[in-house]
């Protein structure tokens, strides 16, 4: 289990979750960043085997792109693709194999534990972005240069007379 110390800069008050291995990036799939092929991978998890157009539509995306992820999964050993008919029909089916399986339960999880915020330190909970902009801060959306009203008393609009 790794330890982390706070980095230079870091008040070193709050002491740092261990997590094993370090942070859960690590445990991240690079062919699973790609939005498509973590589509048809979360497509096929569920599914013993799915038809290709099933899972075209699913994923909403072309013939030729699809077949070129799954090209791309499949030369990883991640999917498995088998041709057969249906009546005089030919079709294609995708299934996950069992590496496949693994290493999308692993780049789920790792997500979870970035989402869930275990790298996080311990202690207070720190301010979500564009907190202060709901107090009318610096970030409220208002223009900070913006001229206050020269006449308060005024109740006229501007008109093109």
């Amino acid at each position: 289990m790794k330890e982390q110390t706070p980095q230079s800069g870091d008040s070193g008050s709050a002491p740092r979750i261990p997590i094993p291995g370090g942070h859960p990036r690590h445990a991240l799939s690079p062919l699973l960043n790609a939005p498509v092929r973590l589509s048809v991978v979360a497509a096929l998890a569920p599914t013993h085997r799915a038809e290709f157009g099933f899972v075209r539509d699913l994923v909403e995306v072309t013939d030729s792109a699809l077949s070129k992820q799954v090209a791309g999964l499949e030369e990883a050993g991640l999917v498995a693709v088998s041709k057969g008919r249906v009546g005089r029909r030919p079709r294609t089916w995708l299934s996950l194999t069992k590496e496949g399986r693994e290493v999308y339960g692993r780049h789920l999880a790792a997500l979870r534990a970035i989402a869930d915020g275990l790298t996080a330190p311990a202690g207070p909970p720190v301010e979500p972005a564009g907190a202060a902009g709901a107090a009318g801060g610096p970030s409220s959306g208002a223009p900070r240069d913006a001229a206050p009203n020269p006449d308060p008393t005024s109740d006229r609009s501007p008109t093109s007379d």
